[in-house]
């Protein structure tokens, strides 16, 4: 009998594979606007492609400089997915939503995009 892998669904279950739960960290700036949309925007985010799969910590470097000394953060505000791996690392105030979830690998980048990415490159 074969075991069933963690995150598969049984084969005729109708049931869809286990999503994985996000750990990430946004490193911000006290209140400033940019901050405050950061925030505002990876909530949302979350809320509507995660569906509770996440976890989320606001660290202000302000009030926690060793923090963001730890986890070398030069410019703020700064996401930092750890889980699940690879480890990535955004900045900016999380706007550009198709970049973001592409990158984040909730959803797979279309072709287009891809082409235009290697295309910017081979330019350079």
């Amino acid at each position: 009998m074969k075991k069933k892998q963690k995150g598969q669904a049984a084969p005729g279950s109708g049931k869809r594979p286990k999503r994985p739960k996000y750990l990430m960290r946004l490193y911000v700036t006290g209140a400033t606007p940019r901050s405050t949309r950061a925030i505002t925007n990876l909530r949302r985010l979350c809320d509507e492609n995660l569906d509770g799969h996440f976890e989320l910590e606001v660290i202000d470097i302000y009030q926690q400089p060793g923090l963001a000394r730890e986890s070398q953060i030069i410019a703020a505000p700064t996401l930092i997915k750890t889980l699940p791996l690879p480890l990535r690392k955004f900045i900016g105030d999380m706007s550009d939503t198709k970049t973001l979830l592409a990158g984040l690998e909730i959803l797979a980048a279309s072709p287009s995009q891809v082409n235009r990415s290697i295309e910017g490159r081979s330019r350079r």
